[in-house]
Parts: structure tokens; C-alpha cells; sequence
């Protein structure tokens, strides 16, 4: 018996000890706890009553337990929030922290390895689709340049230009030292995909040249008619010079302190449509060609950049073809200068003395003021002749008007004209051979124009066939 009353005893103390460590998270059930060890008088069955009665006591009390689980859950989600947010803030702290070492690596500048990456990254996008606005809502911009340039070359597109014209005249162009230093804008009849995706592969064919010829250029024995070095060496002019007019104002990730920053001019296009919306020579003309349209669109355009630029070259892209400089003849002159070549200067094919000072509509050069001076006249003088002229179809002639205007005393004391009366080689001439068309491509002066001539041979293909003779060029061009 005292074994089992001590086993009693044990067991009373062991339940005694649940009930209270019950009771202080329970205090308002203490009485009846009380109450029941009195009455039961330390008995096993009601000992076994009273676990029952605890546990009904446990569970009979909804309203109180669902308060103690609100005040558990609720702490136990403050303390989630809180532990979330001082993750989110360790892990924004540690991310500025690494990202300050990077920013300060991109000032510095690109090294020389990444400029290959750099340079594919400022091109812009092989896509037609993502292209963007050039001007004031107006045009298209294709590639846009790396500071702001001084000469703006203004190509234009007859109705007769073909697509292999068209490359042809980007491809040499691309590769003289005139787009390292100019802006090239388009003027175009109609928007055409066709040509808009040759001056996309144009654009990427011109990177991958230049960055292929700065990582091999310390082999000096590689042969080549490129010249990468224009491309890369800017005076410290040149180098604080603003950003382009062209598309929206992006700074550059370059440094000024690197020595191999490219330097190449944006690449805008228009269409007529948006130059001259109204036509206006429709009026006057039942059809309005190209190269009279053109000059209806120069005194809007040049009017709108006539403070950006300081030397205008207006060139008919069918007619010719520019391989070096040609704007180094101008750069030295008044702003009122406008450089013309003369037709046949030296009198062949029975040309009558008359005939010899006839000048060349498709190229015209100078100053940006004696430029647009001479678009703003040669538009006047359109309407006028078509007004003079009414009973006949399309009298007009784009030569005849501007040779009047040489000659008009009025007009030369504004326009300070100068001829130029050196002879330019057809490109039929020069095709003969490879030798003599390299001669020509790798000319020391760099104010090179060719004409295309009427030449039946297909000048294209020979072009490019000296083009991608060297080992650089043909892994660069896809035609090659």
C-alpha cells in the first residue's frame, strides 16, 4: 500500500505540475481547476475525471483560444514582415555596393579589347522596324555619329537609281575619309525598304571593318585601300565637340581620353514627301522630276541646319561616286563660296567654245550660306522659266538654269562661285585594270569624284571584285 500511495502521490504531483504550467497561459481557469481537486479527494478516478474535465475545459472556450491564436498569428507575421524587409534592404545595400566599382570602370572609359563590343553597340538596329525619327518628327535616322560634325553631304536619289547603284555609291563612300569628319543625308523620292536595308548592311559592314582593322593593326604588312586611322584619330577639337542634331540626344560611353574613339557622322534619310509636302512645282509642271523636285526641298532642309553646319555638298548619287575628300576644297573659303565642275573643260567631241563653261548640276559644294543662297535662287528660277515656258511640257532644263545663274551678275555678288576645271575620271575609264582602280581608291590627296559614264560594263561587280581582294574586306562583306 505505501508503494501504491506513493505511486498515487507521484502521479498527483505530475498532474499537478501540468495544471499549473496550463494555468499560466489559462489564469481564468484556475478556480475551477481548484474547485475539482477538492472534491475529487485525491481519488484515481476522479484524477481520470479531471483530465477530462481539463481537456473539455481546453477546447470549451472558442472565443478565448481564437483571441490567443490571433495574438500568435499576428506576431508571428509582424516578425515575417520585419525579417522580409531587412532581406530586401540587405540585398539593395549589397547591390549599390557592387555596382559602385562598375559605374567607376564606365567613366574611365572602355579599354581597348571591348571596342569591338562598343562599337557594335552604338550602331543602330538591323531592324527597319525600330528605327526613329531623324529631325523634328521628320525623316529617319540610320546611324547616328559620335559628336557633332561641321560637313553635311547631301545625297540624292533619281528616279532611275538602282539598288546596285545605290550600293555601290555606299560602299565607296563608307570607306573615304569625308563620312569620318561629315553627316550623310538622303533625300529620297519615296521611302523604299529595299534601300533602307543596304544602308542598315552598310552601317554593320562598317563597324565590323573598322573594329577588324583596329585589332589587326599592328600587322603593317596587311595589305589593304582602308585607312582606319581616320576613323580613330581626332584632334582636340574635334573631341569637345557637341553631340548630333540627329534623333534623340544619347551620351556616349566613350572616354575622351581613349585613344582608339572612333569617329564617324550619322546617317539620316527624307523623303521628299516631307520636305515638300504641297509639291510645290506641281503647279507649274505636269510632272516634276527629281532633279528639279530636289531643289524645292533644300531651302527647308538647309534652313533648318543652316547653324550646325559649315559645309554642304549636295551630289547625284547616280551620276557620281565619291571616294575621297572632295569637300577639303571648300573648307578654307568664305561661307559664300560654291564650288562647281565644269562639262568637258577642255572642249572635246566638237564642243563649241560656248559650251566649254557649261557647269554640272550633280555636284555642287561650299559654304553652307552660299549653298542654301543658291538652292533658295535655283527654286525661284524654276518657277519663273516653267512660268515663261507654259505651252510647253517640261521646258525646264536643271543645266541650262544653273549655267544662267553663273553667268547672272545679280546672283554672283551673294554666291561666290568657283569652277572647278580639273577633269573627273569615269569609271569606264578606270576599270580597265585592278591596278589603276586601286590607284585611283588609294589616292594620297583625298579629293577624289568619279562619274559613272555611260559605261556598259558592269562597274559594280569590278568594284567589289578589287574590294574584296584584300583578306580583311572579303571576311567583312557578305557580297564578297
Amino acid at each position: 500500500m505505501g508503494f501504491t500511495t506513493k505511486i498515487k502521490n507521484s502521479s498527483s504531483n505530475s498532474e499537478g505540475w501540468g495544471m499549473g504550467f496550463l494555468l499560466v497561459f489559462f489564469p481564468e481557469e484556475n478556480h475551477n481547476h481548484n474547485h475539482l481537486q477538492q472534491e475529487s479527494n485525491h481519488t484515481n478516478n476522479l484524477i481520470s475525471k479531471n483530465k477530462n474535465l481539463q481537456n473539455f475545459n481546453f477546447f470549451s472556450s472558442p472565443l478565448k483560444r481564437a483571441n490567443s491564436s490571433h495574438l500568435l498569428l499576428k506576431s508571428q507575421s509582424t516578425t515575417t514582415i520585419s525579417i522580409c524587409l531587412l532581406l530586401l534592404f540587405t540585398s539593395l545595400l549589397l547591390f549599390t555596393l557592387s555596382a559602385l566599382p562598375t559605374a567607376a570602370v564606365n567613366r574611365r572609359g572602355p579599354p581597348r579589347r571591348h571596342l569591338h563590343d562598343e562599337l557594335i553597340s552604338t550602331a543602330t538596329s538591323t531592324s527597319t522596324s525600330n528605327l526613329s525619327h531623324a529631325l523634328q518628327g521628320m525623316g529617319t535616322l540610320y546611324r547616328r555619329g559620335t559628336q557633332a560634325m561641321n560637313d553635311l553631304i547631301v545625297a540624292h536619289a533619281v528616279e532611275s537609281l538602282t539598288l546596285h547603284d545605290f550600293k555601290l555609291f555606299l560602299r565607296l563612300l563608307y570607306r573615304s575619309t569625308l563620312t569620318s569628319k561629315s553627316d550623310l543625308l538622303f533625300v529620297f523620292p519615296s521611302k523604299t525598304v529595299a534601300f533602307e536595308n543596304a544602308i542598315l548592311q552598310e552601317n554593320d559592314s562598317f563597324f565590323k571593318l573598322v573594329t577588324q582593322y583596329l585589332d589587326n593593326d599592328r600587322n603593317s604588312t596587311e595589305r589593304s585601300n582602308f585607312d582606319v586611322t581616320q576613323f580613330v584619330n581626332m584632334s582636340k577639337k574635334e573631341k569637345e565637340s557637341g553631340e548630333p542634331i540627329w534623333g534623340r540626344r544619347i551620351r556616349g560611353n566613350f572616354s575622351e581620353d581613349e585613344s582608339t574613339r572612333p569617329s564617324y557622322g550619322s546617317v539620316v534619310g527624307f523623303d521628299v514627301e516631307e520636305l515638300d509636302p504641297e509639291n510645290s512645282l506641281s503647279g507649274f509642271l505636269d510632272h516634276v522630276p527629281m532633279n528639279l523636285r530636289r531643289w524645292a526641298c533644300y531651302p527647308m532642309l538647309l534652313g533648318r541646319v543652316r547653324r550646325n553646319f559649315k559645309h554642304v555638298m549636295l551630289v547625284d548619287m547616280k551620276e557620281f561616286l565619291v571616294v575621297g575628300d572632295p569637300l577639303g576644297r571648300v573648307r578654307n573659303r568664305s561661307p559664300e563660296s560654291v564650288l562647281l565642275k565644269v562639262w568637258n573643260p577642255s572642249g572635246k567631241h566638237g564642243k563649241k567654245n560656248s559650251e566649254k563653261t557649261r557647269v554640272n548640276p550633280g555636284v555642287v559644294m561650299g559654304g553652307s550660306r552660299g549653298v542654301r543662297r543658291l538652292s533658295n535662287t535655283m527654286l525661284s528660277d524654276i518657277v519663273r522659266s516653267t512660268m515663261q515656258h507654259k505651252k510647253k511640257k517640261n521646258p525646264v532644263s536643271e543645266a541650262g538654269l544653273l549655267n544662267q545663274l553663273v553667268g547672272n551678275e545679280y546672283v554672283s555678288k551673294n554666291v561666290n562661285f568657283i569652277l572647278l576645271t580639273e577633269s573627273v575620271p569615269e569609271l569606264g575609264s578606270l576599270i580597265g585594270s585592278n591596278k589603276k582602280l586601286g590607284s585611283q581608291l588609294l589616292t594620297s590627296n583625298h579629293t577624289v569624284l568619279i562619274r559613272r559614264g555611260n559605261s556598259n560594263l558592269d562597274a559594280n561587280s569590278v568594284v567589289m571584285k578589287h574590294i574584296c581582294s584584300f583578306p580583311i574586306d572579303s571576311t567583312v562583306y557578305s557580297d564578297c
